[in-house]
């Protein structure tokens, strides 16, 4: 699939049709830069939807596609230059890894919802197909595009914690405190669906993007963990609450809170980094702002951007100082990320890294692994004193 870098990049969905959350954000997010447009889709499960979800945003009849198969099977006989540069996959869980799986295989770069896949082995999988194919593979996971998570990272990296003792990351949500999925709410209803949602509730749902959030901008390798799940709100079969502990290769300890029952929370994410030499902490709700505690003198509030930012924080921010930047923006620059890396192969050239930011196939694998661990370690009683 060869053909100029300067014109829009040319993808299609998988998923995200009428009814659907997700969908939307990740349109919405690819838009913003104005780098590519949707010309393709299967947007939903049922044909019928499919389709009627396709004509609501004007795809052309002959790329509206009832299901993913038909799409895939129609870019395939087409000429390579009017073929799609990526497909986005915003499906439920339990469809990632098939469709992900072919449109690798078929080489195309692909950009997927988090978690990854259902299991390590699935995972492992698409690790090896993206290696052999040599595509670009991205992972949504959008709190590693927020400006100020990149200036956390900058700094760590740069020693200005110096050595890392402690690091604290919490997500809190209040919208699963009621069995909303015995009212037929649709995205509560697969969220906690096993078959659909894989082995785990909110420690999939919400879980790995704090575990992610955590191991980006830390570079941290969790060792061992002890974690605690639970399905709180009766009637309801996979977790709704997880807290762990955790222990980092070279002796730092950490605390991973992930729940979806705090009545009233909406989406708090927060993360606190402590080493020798000072901490820092970031919340999601304020995404602006980076706290930092040196060990001597007052703290200091680092705000978005601000011109003494590292260089990746600077190129993050769309607007000046003091103009609200948000979810959006941290999604769009995940794809920026992923579009980057497409451009410069289409160029035939190696990629920028700090412009190609994104979080890749590597990480969504390590997700799955964080998981499936938390899981199994739930699932024991060895750690447990009795009072």
């Amino acid at each position: 699939m060869t053909d100029t870098p300067s014109r829009k990049l040319r993808y299609a969905m998988v998923g995200g049709g009428r009814d659907a959350f997700i969908g939307a954000v990740h349109r919405h997010a690819i838009a913003l830069d104005g780098q590519a447009e949707l010309v393709a889709g299967a947007l939903s499960s049922s044909p019928e939807k499919a389709r009627a979800s396709g004509r609501d945003l004007f795809l052309a009849d002959d790329r509206n596609h009832g299901d993913w198969q038909a799409l895939l099977a129609d870019e395939m006989a087409r000429p390579a230059h009017e073929r799609i540069d990526f497909v986005s996959i915003v499906t439920p869980n339990h469809v990632h890894f098939p469709v992900a799986q072919a449109f690798v295989e078929a080489g195309f770069h692909v950009v997927c919802d988090k978690p990854l896949v259902h299991t390590s082995a699935q995972a492992d999988a698409l690790v090896a197909a993206v290696k052999r194919q040599g595509t670009v593979f991205g992972v949504t996971y959008n709190y590693t595009g927020y400006p100020m998570v990149r200036q956390a990272r900058a700094m760590v990296q740069a020693g200005e914690l110096g050595d890392l003792r402690k690091v604290v990351v919490e997500y809190n949500q209040g919208w699963l405190a009621t069995h909303l999925e015995a009212e037929g709410n649709k995205q509560a209803g697969w969220r906690t669906d096993p078959a659909k949602s894989g082995a785990a509730g909110a420690i999939g749902d919400i879980g790995s993007h704090a575990e992610n959030l955590l191991t980006t901008v830390t570079g941290l390798e969790i060792e061992s963990l002890c974690a605690d799940l639970g399905a709180l709100v009766p009637g309801r079969t996979l977790d709704d609450d997880g807290s762990l502990l955790l222990r980092f290769a070279g002796g730092a300890r950490g605390v991973l809170v992930a729940s979806q029952i705090h009545t009233g929370v909406e989406n708090d994410l927060r993360l606190r980094i402590s080493g020798t030499r000072g901490t820092l902490d970031w919340r999601q709700e304020q995404p602006s702002e980076l706290v930092h505690f040196p060990p001597e003198g007052p703290k200091r509030i680092l705000t978005r951007g601000s011109p003494w930012l590292c260089e990746s924080a600077r190129r993050a921010s769309r607007l000046p100082s003091g103009h609200p930047e948000g979810f959006l923006e941290a999604f769009a620059n995940v794809y920026a990320g992923v579009m980057a890396d497409i451009r410069a192969r289409l160029a035939g050239q190696a990629a920028d890294p700090i412009t190609a930011d994104y979080p890749r196939v590597e990480d969504g694998a390590r997700g799955v692994r964080f998981i499936e661990r938390t899981v199994a370690s739930a699932a024991s009683t060895a750690k447990w004193t009795a009072w």
